[in-house]
């Protein structure tokens, strides 16, 4: 299965606040909110969300392309992620932007306070999809995940036009889109994935209810944080898959990412969507555990161990056979 994830490609600058930042919310003063958190660490990470799960199918063995834009310090990051497997030549390299950057400091409870500065990502709007597909012979799936608001409608409508399925992941930029392109992204995605809060976020920004949306797309993914993730699809109840237990969680950032390469890795396979939905969890705890993103390393031994605890032997078995062709 050939997919194609559009997207950001980003520098991620982390840092850890010691504190809770909830502490230090005034009730009542929170339209003239100026706050400065003392950082404790700080680490610079290879991040973005399409090349986050870019490299979780690489490292899956599934050779995703990934199509986005970044600057001339690309160079690096470009011999990471071909190294894991990714194929970065539909990445457009900016002449004079830099790579987008991710900044974001996370407190002892998880929570995190980010911005995200475009650069080079707002590039990515002149890409077009055509010319990946005609480069591999044909894309099976391409994956809309957060990037430029214009490249992401202008990627969904491509797919409409050369009838390529889609998968829609406004995550991060439904603040920025408007209830039409919301709308545009939605309707006739092969997947719609979302968290919790962003559930609510497309209800509210496409003016339809849950059961409009799900007879618009072929499932909804919601992940669940600690719960988990939720699968549903029109007309059928909705399936729970809880999430693996975590050793030490590290960092948060990067981790719904890994879940969606280890799903959509369980779909290439041809697995029924609870199963890879067990996959992307097992990944996902994993990358919780990494110190950023694109730091966890896949085997066999620790990903099959992560099933059996999760999920019970019958579970994982369900998934051995593709484990012994991709690791």
């Amino acid at each position: 299965m050939r997919i194609a994830v559009t997207g950001s490609i980003a520098t991620d600058h982390l840092m850890t606040f010691p504190g809770r930042f909830t502490d230090h919310l005034v009730p009542g003063e929170l339209s003239n909110v100026s706050l400065s958190f003392l950082a404790d660490t700080l680490e610079v990470r290879r991040g973005g969300a399409a090349a986050n799960i870019a490299y979780g199918l690489g490292q899956l063995g599934l050779s995703p392309v990934l199509v986005g834009a970044v600057g001339p310090d690309f160079a690096d990051y470009q011999v990471h992620l071909k190294e894991h497997g990714v194929d970065t030549d539909s990445v457009h390299v900016s002449p004079t932007a830099q790579t987008a950057r991710f900044v974001c400091t996370t407190d002892r409870a998880q929570n995190q306070i980010a911005t995200f500065y475009a650069g080079a990502m707002a590039e990515a709007r002149t890409l077009a999809l055509a010319p990946v597909a005609e480069r591999l012979g044909g894309l099976d799936l391409v994956l809309i995940s957060p990037n430029d608001p214009e490249a992401m409608v202008r990627h969904t409508e491509e797919c409409r036009r050369l009838g390529i399925p889609f998968a829609a992941d406004p995550s991060q930029q439904l603040a920025r889109l408007d209830p039409q392109a919301v709308r545009t992204l939605v309707d006739g995605a092969d997947r719609l994935f979302t968290n919790a809060y962003e559930s609510v976020l497309v209800r509210e920004s496409t003016g339809w209810t849950s059961g409009q949306i799900l007879d618009r797309v072929g499932s909804w993914v919601t992940t669940l944080g600690a719960d988990g993730v939720r699968i549903e699809r029109a007309g059928e109840p909705a399936v729970t898959v809880p999430a693996t237990r975590v050793r030490e969680a590290a960092d948060p950032t990067g981790v719904g990412d890994a879940f969606r390469a280890g799903f959509l890795a369980g779909l290439a396979a041809d697995l029924p969507e609870p199963t890879a939905a067990r996959l992307g969890c097992v990944l996902a705890g994993l990358a919780l555990e990494a110190p950023g993103p694109q730091e966890y390393v896949l085997d066999r031994t620790t990903v099959t161990a992560r099933l059996v605890e999760g999920y019970g032997e019958p579970a994982a078995a369900a998934l051995v056979p593709f484990l012994e062709a991709a690791l």
